[in-house]
């Protein structure tokens, strides 16, 4: 039987794409967050939704610069992650702090992280829900992947320090009426 569940866990359920580390760059600093909340828009070009508080370093980069990388680790990554997550880029290089590698993009100024899978550079085309909910729209302008990872173990965060890990591939026929 279902039981009422409070309204501040919703996203508990719903939030369930894999977590980023966001790289920012600014006056050629560069910083990486991790994110959850993100979701795609369109195909082609690519575009992607993303909310991210405008309290924190790397909002402010992305604010000032209008770009961002949007970096996609495996599970091995999940410590930086948490880490990367539980400080302040404008008091910490957390690139030294967590071995993050920083590779350079080709189309914009943040870097690509070179431990993870997948890293999609971006540029911001619609801010105009940014002042109010935090929502930026990306463009993804270039991707990269580490083709050797067949099956990429990501993580999804579940809330108050909980992950999921993706990786088991099922395939389904479709039923044809």
């Amino acid at each position: 039987m279902k039981r009422a569940l409070p309204l501040a866990r919703v996203y508990r359920i719903l939030e369930r794409g894999p977590v980023l580390l966001v790289t920012t760059a600014r006056a050629g600093r560069p910083n990486v967050m991790p994110l959850s909340w993100q979701t795609m828009i369109d195909f082609e070009p690519p575009l992607v939704g993303i909310v991210m508080s405008d309290r924190n370093w790397s909002w402010r980069a992305l604010d000032v610069t209008g770009e961002c990388v949007l970096n996609v680790p495996t599970v091995e990554l999940a410590r930086a992650v948490v880490g990367c997550g539980n400080c302040s880029g404008e008091r910490v290089d957390k690139f030294r702090r967590y071995h993050l590698t920083p590779r350079p993009a080709r189309l914009v100024a943040p870097p690509l992280i070179d431990e993870c899978w997948a890293s999609l550079e971006c540029r911001v085309v619609d801010r105009r829900l940014a002042r109010r909910y935090g929502l930026c729209v990306l463009e993804v302008v270039q991707a990269w992947h580490d083709p050797a990872v067949r099956r990429p173990r990501t993580l999804h965060h579940l809330g108050h320090g909980s992950f999921m890990v993706a990786g088991e591939l099922i395939k389904l026929r479709s039923a044809r009426a």
